[in-house]
């Protein structure tokens, strides 16, 4: 595995350029997020993302939220009501998962059985200009150890995943805790879980 530590505010371009070609090339990474570290692929890749759900040891039916750019590209992936676009406008970029119908360009492996996907925007510059400098987005789901339990530190990430990825983008210990999901797919905003973001909104 590849491994570089990054400024997480003004992130040495050539690193996120190296991770970049891993996802053009089918890979796997590990980078930040505002919240914890993600496992990530181009959502595009149907083989990257079946070594994720194994790397994950889930099956191929979990939903997988993915990191879109920012709000306006959120609509390329889903569909959006008015109520939808004024909420996530207050709250991105932030700790936040949102449930949304599902667009008939995301690939049906992200799909849930009411066809929606779940979608992440968030605070980091590191996530967010690897989606922008990709061109599309890319899968977002926690790195945890075989118990379930989320890995916060990158040298202890590195060691136990050192050869199941192909890259990792490091900025030191994260502790955002999980994101909150919010489920806007339907007429009343839904509160899924409450994590590092502020669901008051929807309440």
């Amino acid at each position: 595995m590849e491994y570089y530590e990054l400024h997480p505010q003004n992130p040495q371009l050539r690193y996120i350029n190296k991770a970049v070609e891993v996802l053009k090339n089918g890979g796997v990474i590990i980078y930040p997020t505002d919240t914890v570290y993600g496992i990530g692929c181009d959502i595009f890749n149907k083989e990257a993302l079946e070594r994720i759900f194994s790397i994950k040891n889930d099956s191929a039916t979990k939903l997988l939220s993915f990191v879109c750019a920012n709000l306006k590209d959120i609509s390329t992936y889903a569909k959006v009501s008015d109520y939808a676009y004024k909420s996530m406008k207050r709250l991105l970029p932030g700790p936040y998962t949102f449930i949304l119908p599902a667009a008939k360009l995301v690939p049906k492996k992200l799909w849930s059985k009411r066809k929606t996907v779940g979608i992440r925007v968030p605070n980091h510059s590191v996530s967010i200009k690897l989606v922008e400098e990709l061109g599309n987005p890319i899968i977002s789901t926690s790195v945890t150890n075989r118990k379930g339990e989320i890995l916060f530190d990158p040298f202890e990430i590195r060691n136990i995943f050192n050869s199941q990825v192909d890259l990792m983008l490091a900025t030191g210990s994260l502790s955002g805790g999980l994101s909150s999901i919010v489920d806007l797919s339907m007429d009343e905003p839904e509160v899924i879980r409450q994590g590092a973001g502020d669901v008051s909104l929807f309440v």
